[in-house]
């Protein structure tokens, strides 16, 4: 499959690009309205203060709604990358064009080094989850498996969210970018901007929920929700373009949304509430709590913690370039 190299140099005549980037830019803004616009068009997906969006009928209804949306974008993209195909034969461009929807090659060795190399940001967290609160034993028999194909919540923020996301937001919309002939710098920056304004909408929702809390709050979690929804859609974008795996980013997604919010302050002690992100509204699915830890053994696990944070961010820039390189990347770095 081949790769897109960029903007052409300077030096070299420029080719007229298939579609300009301001052009690109409103698609990507057309495919977001079409993805959020619908949850309140319908009395069904409309959260209110007597309707959560954690209801089972408004997850069911959401989920039935993002996946039209995914279908009609995905359709509208596919055919675009099909029309401006190289080849005189449908099939060869319809190939190329599933290639650079992230669909073939699927990637699976791309997608279990790059949740390898996501994992590694999170040592901290899961020697946290893992060892201080015991969760390993039931990761090893799956256990909470059940509250993700059996609840709704868990379905939402572990399978449709993750899958229905990446499909918007990289597999339909970074293609468009890069037949625009937009840097590679620009792409990674400029669409987790708009997949982060996607998320705003849950300020309106919160507000619903939550009247009494202070406005001055509820702006401080949407502004930490966009940017860390920011910062997470420049990642996995940048994985996306380095892998052309669809599979690689909806897991990685998946397994961010499972560990929610790392930690940054306070003593690691068993038992305890870790902050979580709003990015899929993770809550841990299981929680075997052991016995309370004495002060010195919190002491340790809490210096623990914060040493595997660091080594863990280390060794993730160490291995960035390399648990991503793959011949099936969609572009040229």
């Amino acid at each position: 499959m081949r790769a897109y190299e960029g903007p052409p140099s300077p030096t070299v005549d420029p080719e007229v690009p298939a579609i300009s980037t301001p052009a690109a830019i409103a698609v990507l803004v057309t495919y977001t309205l079409i993805y959020v616009l619908p949850f309140y068009i319908s009395p069904t997906t409309r959260p209110s203060a007597t309707l959560s969006r954690d209801a089972p009928s408004v997850i069911r209804g959401r989920i039935r709604s993002v996946t039209v949306s995914c279908i009609i974008c995905s359709i509208i993209s596919f055919v675009v990358l099909l029309d401006v195909g190289d080849s005189d034969n449908a099939l060869t461009n319809s190939l190329e064009a599933l290639h650079r929807l992230g669909y073939i090659p699927v990637g699976l060795v791309e997608a279990v080094r790059c949740l390898v190399l996501t994992a590694t940001l999170f040592l901290g967290p899961l020697f946290e989850a893992g060892i201080v609160e015991g969760r390993w034993r039931g990761w090893i028999r799956l256990r909470g498996l059940d509250t993700v194909t059996t609840g709704w919540i868990g379905w939402r923020n572990i399978v449709a969210g993750p899958i229905t996301e990446e499909i918007l937001f990289r597999s339909a919309s970074v293609p468009l970018l890069l037949l625009s002939q937009t840097s590679n710098t620009t792409i990674i920056f400029l669409t987790p901007v708009i997949f982060g304004l996607a998320h705003v909408h849950h300020f309106y929702e919160f507000r619903i929920a939550y009247p009494h809390t202070p406005i001055i709050g509820a702006i401080l979690r949407s502004l930490l929700q966009f940017a860390y929804t920011t910062l997470f859609g420049g990642y996995v974008t940048f994985l996306f373009l380095r892998t052309g795996s669809l599979l690689s980013v909806v897991l990685v997604h998946a397994f961010c949304n499972w560990m929610g919010f790392p930690r940054f302050w306070g003593r690691v002690s068993a038992g305890e509430t870790v902050p979580t992100s709003d990015l899929g509204d993770t809550k841990r699915i299981e929680n075997h709590d052991p016995p309370r830890p004495n002060e010195q053994l919190s002491t340790i696990w809490t210096v623990l913690y914060y040493v595997l944070l660091i080594v863990g961010a280390a060794s993730w820039w160490n291995s960035l370039w390399t648990l991503t390189e793959s011949d099936s990347a969609l572009t040229i770095f």
